[in-house]
């Protein structure tokens, strides 16, 4: 069985969906972010002038959105989560979803790996006709979020789960791919003999090249406006 390995937030989907569930929770006043409003505007503020990392502002706006819903009830978070995905689900790039079918009609397994909330990996796993999936998982008591989370955002947890998925499918990895973005999706890259980076990040790009075996086999995806590049990671330098 051959298997394509997908990560979704900035490489399917064209931002992150935990930053979109986020926003239908303040919209709808679910939340209250006041104590942590001026960290997460000031990170933000530094990467859209271009003079922070994006992966600041991430890790800062995750921290605030893993803390403030805590308590909030499976109803009104099943709500939102629909709601996101009604609305934003087909912001994706053309790119990954065009693979995607690809895949599919070769009958291989498409499977979504990914750190955004399970609770919206699933839906959008639904969405596109994914076979699997697994995201970060939420833990509810009592049908509310406790703040708790098991995270599937970073390479060793990546690594588990594809090789999960290669015993329950009886997968052949050497024959698979694997499609990414950042250094979390890097040990996917390593696992299978397919590997593509969709619009990389500096660090990944940098991994890559670093590695003998993915140098020669990664090929680098980036969609920008109408136009889709495909580039050797051999060739390629970054600034």
């Amino acid at each position: 069985m051959i298997a394509a390995f997908f990560d979704i937030d900035g490489t399917i989907y064209r931002d992150c969906l935990l930053i979109e569930h986020f926003k239908k929770l303040i919209k709808y006043e679910l939340v209250d972010i006041n104590e942590y409003e001026d960290k997460v505007k000031r990170s933000f503020k530094l990467w859209d002038e271009r003079k922070g990392d994006y992966d600041d502002y991430l890790q800062d706006l995750t921290e605030t959105y893993v803390s403030v819903i805590k308590g909030l009830s499976s109803q009104y978070n099943n709500f939102i989560a629909d709601r996101v995905v009604e609305l934003k689900g087909d912001r994706v790039y053309k790119y990954t979803r065009d693979r995607i079918k690809w895949h599919q009609n070769q009958g291989h397994l498409v499977i979504f790996i990914s750190g955004s909330p399970d609770f919206l990996v699933e839906r959008m796993a639904k969405k596109m006709g994914a076979s699997d999936f697994l995201g970060s998982k939420y833990i509810f008591n009592d049908d509310k979020l406790t703040g708790e989370i098991e995270p599937m955002w970073d390479t060793p947890n990546k690594i588990k789960a594809i090789n999960s998925f290669k015993e329950k499918y009886n997968i052949n990895l050497s024959k698979s791919f694997a499609y990414g973005d950042t250094n979390g999706d890097y040990g996917m890259f390593t696992l299978v003999g397919n590997p593509k980076a969709i619009n990389p990040s500096k660090e990944l790009i940098k991994n890559i090249k670093e590695n003998s075996s993915l140098r020669d086999s990664c090929e680098i995806i980036i969609e920008r406006k109408d136009v889709i590049y495909h580039l050797s990671s051999a060739n390629i330098d970054v600034e």
